[in-house]
């Protein structure tokens, strides 16, 4: 229970010093912070980031060895130099505009897509795939595919008819969609 007390004490003791850390040496803080920085914004996370070290670095701030500002000071100038350093490290961000289109979003779903849609095409017949092949995959006109597999334009349509009709049974109704489906 003494320890708990003791401990409460402390943290007490803690906040009254960044308390009155922060009465004194704010101002010059956050002006020199923004000074850095170039950011209101980025300099007042610098001068919290700076108090908290100060906070969990207590014993640096009254062991007598140099002034309590200029520890605080160049504590500020290392946080802000290591955010550039930080930021430096990463790609830069490039603003969304029409020139720049956002990225893609997950093309997960497409994959998945293509999975079932190429297995629901190994169901069908060989007549009825290659038909599909030509017309959706190769983007052949009925004509085009007729000549390629051989047989009339009326054969094509008619494949083609009874191939999607066994696709949406195989889907349960649904539409399919087999322009997006690379094969």
């Amino acid at each position: 229970m003494a320890a708990l007390f003791s401990r409460k004490r402390e943290t007490a003791a803690d906040e009254a010093l960044i308390r009155s850390l922060y009465e004194e040496h704010g101002r010059a803080l956050l002006a020199y912070a923004t000074r850095l920085t170039g950011d209101r914004a980025a300099a007042e996370d610098v001068v919290q980031e700076t108090l908290v070290r100060a906070w969990r670095h207590p014993d640096a701030l009254v062991n007598g060895k140099g002034s309590v500002r200029g520890w605080l000071l160049t504590v500020a100038r290392n946080i802000v130099t290591d955010r550039v350093r930080a930021k430096a490290a990463r790609p830069q961000e490039v603003a969304e505009s029409p020139a720049t289109p956002p990225v893609e979003r997950d093309h997960a779903d497409q994959v998945v897509d293509s999975v079932v849609v190429l297995e629901a095409l190994d169901r069908l017949s060989s007549d009825h795939r290659d038909v599909l092949m030509e017309i959706y995959f190769r983007g052949r006109s009925v004509t085009e595919a007729a000549e390629a597999l051989g047989v009339p334009p009326g054969t094509v349509k008619s494949r083609s008819y009874y191939a999607l009709r066994a696709l949406r049974e195989t889907f349960g109704g649904q539409k399919v969609a087999l322009k997006g489906v690379a094969g």
